[in-house]
């Protein structure tokens, strides 16, 4: 699959062989620090969708559904990333782009991984996302707010406002990136189950929201309205999942009538069988600790770590037993701020140094 990711990337090495997923619509920009940020470079047209040779016929007819369709999966992508980025931030692989490459993050996701997983899964729930949020904001011709919602007649409010429509975000996520997988492959049936549980983690974490009407504040109306999560939230959930993923196979079920079945199976008997939230993997991760050329792994050498923390942040599990160089930074504060009459605050500039730990 790989798809989320790659749409904004490739516009910019459109001209060049086509790339095999489009999890490239995110594009990598550095600034002199050598922070990564993501910012769209150009203003994508309905037209450029047919260009995007990565992408099957069908995906490439909903990218072409409505004018403003390649601009929200624009935003998917990089919200995605960015939230990739966000979640991996402490870990030993922390989502990092790769730069000339024709995949943005390397081969990383070339394993079959707990790290794809999460990808898939993010990148399935980032688009449900979007795709709803457009509907809600009618950038979108086939959509706009939730109005099945509505037939439900509950008790002590009512429907109002304008409900964001999940239900045809998933089922746009869902059309595009399942399209792509082959579910005759023990890859592609892993892949639309974490896609899956990817769209399941915005639904299960939809709000209701209410406001109240009436005279003086007395609530004699309340008027409430479904809204989407924060992805923030999602990729929380998403990233407890990924701690707690499932090690699976994928075993053939006989039937007595019919085709046989195939199913995704705990790698061991007396593990636990993942449910339809779960995110699952086929193969252990690769070593994040050394640089990979080949696979895209920059290794942790130079990265900063937090010499208190016993978790993953911290500098003997960061730098992988190779320890760790304590440095000294200067840095300055805005301090002892006071308010002048009229009207404005005058603060002192205070000094101070602080350690910075770096990993061997």
């Amino acid at each position: 699959m790989l798809l989320l990711w790659k749409l904004l990337w490739s516009l910019l090495m459109l001209a060049q062989a086509a790339m095999g997923n489009w999890w490239n619509l995110a594009v990598p920009l550095s600034d002199q620090s050598g922070n990564t940020s993501l910012e769209a470079v150009t203003t994508l047209r309905k037209e450029s969708c047919h260009r995007l040779e990565f992408l099957v016929e069908r995906q490439k007819k909903l990218c072409m559904l409505s004018d403003k369709m390649i601009q929200v999966l624009q935003t998917g992508a990089m919200q995605a990333v960015e939230e990739c980025q966000h979640q991996f931030r402490n870990s030993r692989w922390n989502c990092s782009i790769v730069e000339n490459s024709t995949d943005i993050f390397g081969g990383v996701l070339k394993y079959k991984s707990r790290e794809s997983a999460f990808v898939h899964a993010l990148s399935s729930a980032a688009l449900a996302h979007a795709v709803a949020r457009a509907c809600s904001r009618g950038e979108l011709n086939d959509c706009s707010c939730d109005s099945k919602v509505r037939k439900r007649t509950p008790r002590h409010w009512q429907w109002g406002g304008c409900s964001e429509d999940i239900r045809y975000g998933e089922i746009y996520s869902r059309d595009f990136l399942d399209s792509r997988e082959d579910r005759t492959t023990d890859e592609g049936l892993v892949n639309l189950h974490n896609n899956d549980a990817g769209r399941r983690a915005v639904r299960s974490r939809m709000q209701r929201v209410c406001k109240c009407h009436g005279m003086s504040g007395s609530c004699s109306v309340r008027v409430c309205w479904r809204r989407l999560p924060q992805l923030h939230v999602v990729g929380d959930a998403l990233s407890t999942r990924y701690e707690g993923a499932s090690h699976v196979k994928v075993s053939v079920v006989e039937r007595k009538k019919g085709k046989n079945l195939r199913k995704i199976r705990p790698i061991h008997a007396d593990m636990k069988k993942p449910n339809k939230t779960d995110l699952v993997y086929l193969e252990d991760s690769p070593d994040y600790c050394e640089p990979n050329e080949e696979l895209g792994i920059l290794g942790t050498r130079g990265r900063t770590c937090n010499r208190t923390s016993a978790g993953i942040d911290g500098c003997r599990l960061l730098c992988c037993g190779r320890g760790y160089q304590t440095r000294v930074q200067d840095y300055e504060v805005k301090c002892k701020c006071r308010f002048v009459w009229c009207c404005r605050v005058q603060c002192e500039i205070c000094r101070f140094k602080r350690d910075h730990h770096v990993c061997n």
